[in-house]
């Protein structure tokens, strides 16, 4: 079955997306955005303010509620050259909560802008925090494959991170969108219930929600829970080998609490995941309780979801709550409140999915790892949706519109 899967042809997951069916900016009004509307192979559409009634009765709807940062930090050198770092994930200290709080020193892993005008030295740049002039200093130190180890410094020391983050870093918006970050993303990029710092992108299916909609879920009895993924750049990056057994998967740290995982537990067969985001962790937490049930004192590295490892026949045999109650079990044994681990969980055409039973969902990228888990979940009949979508008039990627998929 894996070597299936491996040889999936990623030509086979392509389609012609104009530029101008990008939606570069978003509708004034969030929950205005359209909703299509796929169950049973039947495509209708409507407008996401009225979500509520389409959703199946007694779900348990779980978001992402994890924060956008501002990851681009810009450097001049003193011949002018414009060297841009963009944060990728904490390397020293490697806890999010943790990095954002250093008062002195801490070092990420990088990409790196302009990297052929920075051959050696530090960089530097001033900023003002509360009326006072700090300088950000910046140095490289080992490379990770594309990526590069840098560690920042400034003084004077006490302002955390997050100051400096807050007033000298850009949010970073997608490529996609050929555009310089203007104000307006700092609050359109962010969707209104995101709380967990750490993300380089934002789970864009959450970006329709509003206060009103959130409400008329509660109205009409639905629970809700949220758990944190932090995005990666890798979210963006598309799959350029002829098949999916060349493409890596990039690392994506969750944290979901206990409560959490004891309600997804009582609500098994009726959990929609808001974004593909929830879809990789609610996924990967079935496979975190197949590895306890194997090792049952495993480190939380040893509990990283691999790229394949939902392909292999051992791995999905235990019923859902079994794998469920194995973490609880296992943070009972720990102590911990939250499960801390991470991802690189490919999700591909043939992936039995065990504990998403619907999705709402942005349009996606042609040949992205996004559009096979899209394809994944519809059996295959990405395209039809797709389709609709394109002679429809439906705005696609990070600020287009919206779809429900059961």
């Amino acid at each position: 079955m894996i070597t299936d899967i491996r040889n999936i042809q990623i030509q086979d997951y392509n389609y012609f997306l104009p530029d101008e069916r990008i939606a570069k900016f978003p509708l004034d009004k969030r929950d205005e955005s359209k909703l299509l509307l796929y169950k049973g192979g039947k495509i209708e559409e409507t407008v996401f303010k009225h979500i509520a009634d389409y959703l199946p009765k007694g779900a348990l709807i779980v978001f992402n509620n994890t924060r956008v940062i501002r990851a681009r930090l810009l450097f001049r050198k003193e011949t002018g050259a414009r060297i841009e770092v963009f944060c990728l994930e904490p390397a020293c200290p490697v806890d999010y909560a943790q990095i954002f709080e250093q008062r002195e020193r801490c070092s990420w892993i990088c990409l790196i802008g302009n990297l052929k005008k920075w051959k050696e030295g530090k960089l530097s740049t001033e900023v003002t925090i509360d009326g006072e002039t700090v300088t950000l200093s910046a140095e490289r130190m080992e490379s990770h494959g594309d990526a590069h180890r840098i560690e920042f410094t400034w003084n004077p020391a006490g302002f955390t991170f997050a100051d400096l983050m807050e007033a000298a870093g850009m949010l970073p918006i997608p490529p996609y969108l050929h555009r310089e970050t203007e104000k307006s993303d700092l609050q359109t990029y962010q969707t209104v219930y995101s709380k967990i710092k750490g993300s380089v992108a934002a789970p864009t299916a959450g970006l329709h929600f509003t206060d009103e909609v959130l409400e008329s879920l509660r109205q009409k009895g639905f629970d809700t829970e949220e758990l944190t993924l932090h995005v990666g750049a890798g979210t963006f990056k598309p799959v350029k080998s002829e098949t999916i057994e060349g493409h890596e998967m990039h690392t994506e740290y969750i944290s979901v609490p206990r409560s959490v995982i004891r309600h997804i537990q009582s609500k098994a067969e009726n959990i929609i995941a808001v974004g593909t985001t929830s879809v990789r962790t609610l996924e990967s937490l079935y496979y975190t309780g197949v590895r306890l049930s194997f090792s049952p004192d495993a480190s939380p590295e040893e509990l990283i979801t691999g790229q394949w490892m939902p392909y292999e026949p051992e791995n999905n045999r235990l019923p859902v709550k079994d794998a469920l109650q194995n973490i609880l079990d296992y943070l009972d044994r720990r102590g911990d409140g939250s499960l801390l681990t991470a991802t690189r969980i490919m999700i591909a055409p043939g992936y039995e999915f065990k504990v998403v039973r619907g999705i709402i969902t942005n349009f996606h990228q042609p040949r992205s790892t996004l559009l096979l888990l899209i394809s994944a979940f519809a059996k295959g009949n990405w395209k039809p949706v797709y389709d609709y979508a394109l002679a429809h008039d439906f705005r696609f990627l990070s600020y287009g519109d919206s779809s429900l998929l059961l």
